[in-house]
């Protein structure tokens, strides 16, 4: 990153891909795609889950490697700047979202990230031993402090966010060679390790092995087995492109800033690819060969298919490996939320980025004062999700922000890409020194075909049916009956259309919709203070241009 006028690199092309793949490596390969092909038609959620990655996902990751490899060439390393050096007027504040999400996302991603780093020690202790399942989940809603009343204050859970805080800040003031590439090149292969040994013993687990009362591989079979007639509804093709979306961290303005530390005759074509299969085969291989099949071993598939959700990996696992016995389990607990933590503190390293740099390019902070701001903001928007975690203030920053902005993001960056600054010179940038040869057909595939399913994706967020049954839904519009919003609908969270009670006050006392909306207002007031800073660095630019 740049520092007193000295900008940096990475240091070797394995760092460099080593620390993209941790940016979309994350907590979602582990605990949200194995729910996701369940749900969603087991093996058969594949077949669109890869046309997907291959008409979206792959186009996207070369546009954003271009982007920022052609902006840092110009001394650019945040959005905003990228975004006007290829395309003049208002997209220098479409490029200041790039910012604005990662702030946003960081506030309640750092907050689960602690959890993993908890439930390490928790794991290692013993504290679990003897806990029964229901014991185990309880556990959890004592540490984040559930309770029956409005405000939530979990000391300990406070206590392991700020010591995660302070290492990602103290990350990120080393620098992009000494802290976030170091860090990549330790906390990734520890990951793949850690989720390889739990991957083989998870498919190896037979019934009465271990205390297992079933195989595990019911559980696999399960989860691979192809129910065909889901490809028939739609909404099993929005969610395959929302998690390729997702999973590869597309849209947050992350790849692009690291992009843009790349030197200026350094091939993006072959390494975006390596990058973005490193993920592929940590979430499709790894990810989905430990939850599933190890609950399934022991709970036995009804209860996993009935049950099956993110916060199993919290509510359920560390009960699965007491069964191990005490070694054995706070070695598979080790292993287990380790992972999660490398995946978590690689992606979160990644959202500081955007944020630093800019600071650093328009208002020449040191980096380690870039890091310390960028960590005192996320602390503080992260409090909010913190003390309000059971009125939603969590889930309504991850909906903002680690959703719906994205595909907006995505849908603007192809669009200033291939519209704006053209496909002819973007796709010039893209093949430059390229250490492979990419097919032509993805020129015109990124042009018209990536656009699309971009758009379709932000169509169906906003439009999302009601359980998500979307041949319903067209037919209650065709008998006159009006579309049947969905809770998840952007439309719906806007208009809080699933709501029974839309007061702020009832009885003198403040409701969870007055909590809502006051978060909404944080988000929102830090979007517009984010565009304020980015139109101040203009003004600045301009007084400095001759």
């Amino acid at each position: 990153m740049s520092n007193s006028g000295t900008t940096q690199h990475w240091g070797s092309r394995m760092g460099l891909i080593l620390a993209m793949a941790g940016n979309a490596v994350g907590l979602g390969n582990f605990l949200r795609f194995p729910i996701q092909a369940i749900e969603n038609g087991g093996g058969a959620f594949i077949i669109p889950y890869l046309i997907s990655f291959l008409l979206m996902g792959l186009p996207l990751l070369w546009v954003e490697w271009s982007m920022g490899r052609y902006g840092g060439r110009f001394g650019n390393h945040s959005t905003p700047f990228i975004f006007d050096s290829m395309g003049k007027g208002l997209w220098m504040y479409a490029g200041s979202l790039g910012i604005f999400v990662n702030l946003g996302m960081a506030a309640y991603y750092v907050y689960i990230e602690s959890w993993t780093l908890s439930y390490t020690w928790y794991s290692l202790t013993g504290v679990f031993n003897d806990l029964s399942q229901s014991e185990v989940a309880q556990f959890f809603n004592n540490y984040v402090d559930l309770n029956d009343g409005l405000i939530n204050f979990p000391v300990v859970a406070i206590f392991f966010f700020a010591i995660t805080l302070g290492l990602n800040i103290w990350v990120m003031s080393r620098g992009l060679e000494g802290g976030i590439e170091k860090a990549s090149k330790i906390c990734m292969p520890l990951l793949l390790i850690f989720g390889a040994i739990l991957a083989i013993r998870a498919i190896t687990l037979d019934e009465g092995e271990m205390g297992a009362s079933y195989s595990a591989s019911i559980g696999l079979n399960y989860l691979w087995e192809p129910r065909y007639d889901s490809l028939l509804r739609p909404g099993v093709w929005l969610a395959a492109a929302g998690q390729v979306f997702f999973t590869l961290s597309l849209g947050m303005g992350s790849i692009i800033c690291y992009a843009s530390y790349i030197r200026s005759r350094q091939d993006i074509a072959l390494n975006a690819m390596s990058a973005g299969w490193l993920n592929e085969f940590v979430e499709v291989v790894l990810g989905a060969s430990i939850i599933i099949p190890i609950a399934v071993g022991y709970m036995g598939l009804d209860w996993v298919v009935e049950n099956a959700g993110f916060m199993m990996g919290f509510q359920t696992m560390p009960y699965l490996f007491e069964q191990w016995g005490p070694i054995f389990s706070a070695m598979a607990g080790l292993f287990w939320f380790g992972l999660l933590f490398f995946a978590g503190i690689t992606s979160s390293l990644a959202m500081g980025t955007p944020f630093t740099a800019f600071l650093e390019d328009e208002f020449k902070f040191s980096i380690k004062k870039a890091a310390v701001t960028f960590g005192v903001i996320v602390g503080l928007l992260a409090l909010p999700c913190i003390v309000f975690y059971q009125q939603g203030v969590f889930d309504e920053f991850d909906y903002w922000t680690g959703t719906v902005l994205l595909v907006v993001v995505a849908f603007l960056e192809i669009i200033l890409f291939a519209w704006v600054f053209g496909i002819d010179k973007g796709w010039e940038e893209v093949t430059r020194d390229a250490d492979i040869r990419i097919p032509i057909v993805f020129k015109y595939i990124t042009c018209y075909v990536t656009p699309v399913f971009i758009g379709v994706v932000l169509l169906g967020s906003l439009f999302s049916p009601e359980n998500g049954n979307w041949i319903a839904a067209f037919s209650s519009l065709g008998s006159g009956e009006g579309w049947p919003f969905g809770a998840d609908s952007v439309i719906s969270k806007i208009f809080h259309l699933h709501e029974t009670d839309n007061r702020w006050f009832i009885d003198g006392n403040i409701t969870q919709r007055f909590i809502i909306d006051m978060a909404r207002t944080l988000l929102l007031g830090t979007c517009i203070g984010v565009m304020a800073l980015v139109y101040k660095a203009s003004k600045n630019r301009q007084k400095l241009s001759p």
